[in-house]
């Protein structure tokens, strides 16, 4: 019975079809595994870069915001002192960054190194 079961099988198959379906395999496994994730990650990318923007826009507009606040609120500042409020915001741009990029480097891949290990 096995045997009849594959005699029908090769029976009816041909190698241009077999070729065909080869081909439609590998072209369904290639939009698969390459150009859907390639997209997804072309989304992320955009997203992200988009995001950024964003926030560094607004930590811009923040650290402004400081420096007015501080100009306004300490007229102590004014005068011979006037260029205190500036290093001020500078000092706090700087941490900002360099939490920043602290928080980069020590991202969530090192966490997940150090518990696989």
């Amino acid at each position: 019975m096995k045997n009849s079961t594959w005699r029908r099988f090769l029976r009816g198959a041909s190698l241009q079809r077999d070729f065909d379906e080869l081909r439609d395999l590998a072209i369904r496994y290639v939009k698969e595994e390459t150009i859907k994730p390639l997209k997804d990650l072309g989304r992320f990318m955009v997203w992200g870069a988009l995001g950024s923007v964003f926030v560094g826009f607004g930590a811009v507009l923040l650290l402004l915001g400081s420096l007015r606040y501080l100009q306004w609120q300490f007229p102590v500042l004014d005068g011979s002192l006037s260029w205190l409020p500036y290093v001020i915001v500078a000092v706090l741009a700087l941490v900002v960054m360099a939490l920043t990029a602290w928080r980069v480097v020590s991202g969530t891949a090192k966490r997940r190194l150090k518990v696989s290990k």
